[in-house]
């Protein structure tokens, strides 16, 4: 049985994933882990195919505007495999490769188009 996510408490990290439905979920998160992986273990529907290793972009989002700056640039191979996505624009991003931190804590995120569970 899935375990729904708690709300985080003030000093923790967490995750706003705004899933295919449009519902938004506050995910708690660890420092560290991949976005990827926390949308993944908290059972959102992600394809997500290659497991986090920048080979499918089945993990396509896009990055709410006030957040693309604090992120570290996209590298030259998720540029690549953001050409394989469907509905690619300015704040595309590959959740598998952005990581955790108290920094991020609160980062928004939409599920892009093409990102679905088969």
């Amino acid at each position: 049985m899935e375990q729904a996510p708690q709300q985080p408490g003030p000093s923790e990290i967490f995750l706003l994933v705004i899933d295919h439905d449009g519902r938004e979920h506050a995910l708690p998160a660890i420092e560290g882990w991949r976005v990827m992986e926390v949308i993944r273990d908290w059972g959102i529907g992600l394809r997500a195919t290659c497991g986090g290793a920048c080979a499918c972009a089945g993990c396509h989002v896009y990055v709410d505007q006030p957040w693309t700056a604090r992120l570290r640039p996209r590298s030259a191979e998720e540029e690549d495999r953001l050409d394989d996505a469907f509905g690619v624009g300015p704040t595309s991003r590959l959740c598998c490769q952005i990581l955790m931190s108290p920094e991020l804590s609160g980062l928004r995120v939409r599920l892009a188009p093409g990102s679905e569970l088969e």
